[in-house]
């Protein structure tokens, strides 16, 4: 009988057990959230050549420092545990101060961020509204004409980047007979998949009775829709925008990814994957009012309207995530959560945070293999722990 294979021995599982119909399941996923692209069909966003670094501090005594959270104080290593963290990054600053990783995840690692991929995506659309390439007021047909006699029809771009598009679609994650099946079987993330493009599934969705803009919903493929956008109004494909308008004048330091579809259409709602420290880059960025390295990357308007200004607080409130912010807002992708400390964060499923907490002048990046795609509790407690390590760092 032979012994574990390193593989193995490291994540508790063998290689050829992780499959495209269990990607995304425990405790597959704390290895394939840091190699989708060999699951997926993926296209690559490079880093500055010759870029490398090498990790912080890690965080010494502050894992024994205990945070008060809604079931009572907990350590902050037990929290990383249970919130079945794979990395946390932070910045106080403008300097990395701490990286912690789970023993399955090495630093320079990628790891996919799910749904911050829209707060990527909009900071691409927020560099084209700045060269006057593309227009937040526009209607979608007139870059996409085909939207016709979808919900997107007679919607504009805005109700896109907000979330408050009137679509007639359910985030059911774990329905395998749900839309959101068929549409991931379109992005190819599901098995089944190479019968029918993202682009086609997108074009089928109708809208509800509402007009648009009266309420938030959260629909994933709305933020597919915004990086076909960007790519017909500039005329370049997602990856090469990304590269050009955020990762290079970033100073990224490790190469990106984004899964791409039957077509090579960018899955732009969810399947991009970076570092944590790359990830906390794009916080610090952001914290600076889209400035990084003295570069100018994103209009300071354009910043100020995602994290500070912009936003319905009405239709936030209409909306069915307003438990966690009970004062906050949803522009451009990103969430201002309404608090004191003038936070706001891009938040993925399965555990992905970026939190920008700029009164205390910090970034914290975390990445995680959570069972379950949404855990409102556990999304509560998380709010509480980085506002808490935003008062310890």
């Amino acid at each position: 009988m032979t012994g574990k294979t390193a593989f193995e021995t490291r994540y508790g599982f063998r290689r050829n057990e992780v499959l495209l119909g269990n990607w995304r399941e425990s405790p597959f996923s704390r290895w394939s959230f840091q190699n989708v692209g060999e699951l997926v069909p993926s296209a690559a966003v490079a880093a500055q050549p010759g870029s490398s670094e090498a990790p912080a501090q890690d965080f010494g005594g502050l894992l024994g420092e205990k945070v008060a959270l809604a079931g009572g104080a907990e350590t902050v290593a037990a929290f990383l545990a249970r919130s079945d963290t794979d990395a946390l990054t932070i910045m106080k600053r403008g300097k990395f101060v701490g990286d912690w990783f789970a023993p399955h995840m090495e630093f320079g690692a990628r790891h996919i961020v799910f749904s911050i991929s829209k707060s990527l995506t909009a900071i691409v659309a927020g560099t084209l509204e700045g060269e006057g390439i593309f227009d937040p007021q526009a209607p979608v047909s007139l870059y996409l004409p085909e939207a016709a006699g979808s919900a997107y029809g007679d919607a504009r771009v805005r109700h896109v980047l907000d979330m408050s598009v009137s679509l007639d679609f359910e985030e059911a994650y774990l329905d395998p007979e749900s839309a959101f099946a068929r549409y991931r079987r379109a992005m190819l993330w599901n098995p089944g998949g190479g019968i029918e493009s993202l682009a086609t599934f997108l074009m089928t969705l109708q809208g509800l009775a509402e007009p648009h803009g009266r309420t938030f919903r959260y629909r994933s493929p709305n933020s597919d829709l915004l990086g076909i956008l960007l790519e017909r109004a500039s005329g370049r494909r997602f990856a090469d925008l990304m590269r050009e308008k955020l990762w290079a004048p970033l100073g990224a330091v490790g190469d990106a990814s984004v899964t791409v579809d039957m077509e090579g259409t960018a899955r732009t709602a969810g399947g991009i994957s970076v570092t944590p420290r790359d990830l906390a880059r794009v916080g610090e960025m952001m914290r600076q009012g889209g400035t990084a390295n003295g570069r100018r990357v994103v209009p300071e308007a354009w910043v100020r309207d995602t994290a500070e200004t912009g936003g319905d607080a009405e239709a936030w409130r209409r909306g069915t995530m307003a438990f966690l912010f009970q004062r906050g807002r949803y522009r451009n992708k990103w969430y201002q959560t309404g608090a004191a400390s003038g936070a706001f964060c891009g938040i993925g499923i399965h555990g992905q945070w970026l939190y920008v907490n700029p009164k205390a002048e910090m970034v914290i990046a975390k990445m995680s293999s959570q069972p379950v795609p949404v855990d409102d509790p556990l999304d509560l407690d998380m709010t509480s722990f980085f506002e808490a390590l935003s008062r310890m760092v």
